[in-house]
């Protein structure tokens, strides 16, 4: 495959502006992981007018290839956010065919390390989206609203899992639960219950919420370092709308308004009231809870 495939790697690594390329062919635990291709062709480059670019080819009886141009700001963005979740799957399994200046080299040992920093923003976000989707789950059961409650109680297991990986210094693949079995059997077994237990749904979602609820309110705190260290930054307290507009809090801006109004409950944050024009009316701002 490689050898019929070269001639098209071989001019994208003739570029200047490549920085490597990394070629991941499918298998059977990579089905999904190459969106059921033959053969994925990652090329990063440092500059593009599109930042990611997709070519499809078919060759020798029907076989299937996708090579995906990726600039490198767009690359670091899915890594940081895991905005594309196969990327790192690629990069981690796939064979390097071409290293410009070892730069695939040194982003797969990267990946490897893991830095704290980049391990502090994937948690908050992690962690962001499970508080809504279980925020909405409890809502969804109250209401007797049982299907979709089992819905969104399975979506926030499985940010459960995501986080718990991220935790252990590892980033999520695709097939995230394999990981989770390993790395922290009770989260797992949390999923199985809920799942393949015989009690009727909504009884095995009333056990998932009391579980949920102790799993997040354990974490929350470590979780949410990213936030907290960006609200630490200065003495005042922050108006919704100065945070929101923070560029590292973009990342996970749609979940901001629910993550705090339970950082606050949990008075891991505290608001303050500040005098508007209108009596008796205040802007609500906030500020990380004193120790």
């Amino acid at each position: 495959m490689e050898n019929v495939l070269r001639p098209i790697y071989q001019e994208r690594a003739s570029h200047n502006n490549t920085l490597g390329i990394l070629m991941l062919q499918k298998n059977d635990s990579h089905l999904s992981v190459t969106d059921q291709f033959d053969c994925i062709l990652l090329v990063i480059v440092k500059e593009a007018d599109d930042p990611w670019y997709v070519k499809h080819y078919e060759f020798n009886d029907e076989q299937k290839a996708a090579m995906h141009i990726v600039s490198e700001s767009q690359l670091n963005q899915w890594i940081d956010t895991s905005g594309n979740r196969k990327v790192v799957e690629w990069l981690t399994k796939g064979s390097i065919i071409f290293d410009r200046n070892e730069y695939v080299s040194n982003l797969k040992m990267r990946l490897r390390d893991f830095p704290v920093p980049s391990r502090k923003l994937r948690k908050v976000i992690e962690f962001a989206k499970l508080v809504r989707s279980y925020r909405e789950c409890k809502e969804l059961f109250e209401t007797k609203h049982y299907l979709d409650a089992n819905s969104l109680m399975i979506r926030s297991l499985h940010y459960l899992a995501r986080l718990t990986v991220i935790e252990k210094g590892l980033h999520p693949e695709i097939m995230v639960w394999n990981q989770v079995q390993r790395i922290d059997p009770e989260v797992h077994k949390l999923y199985r219950e809920l799942v393949d237990g015989d009690e009727p749904v909504e009884k095995r979602i009333q056990l998932m919420i009391l579980a949920s609820d102790f799993s997040i309110h354990s974490r929350a705190e470590q979780s949410v370092e990213h936030l907290l260290d960006i609200m630490n930054e200065r003495d005042e307290p922050w108006t919704f709308g100065d945070l929101k507009l923070q560029p590292d809090v973009s990342h996970y801006s749609l979940d901001l308004a629910i993550l705090l109004e339970y950082l606050v409950e949990r008075g891991i944050v505290e608001t303050k009231l500040i005098e508007t024009k209108g009596k008796h009316v205040y802007h609500r701002c906030y500020q990380v809870a004193s120790s």
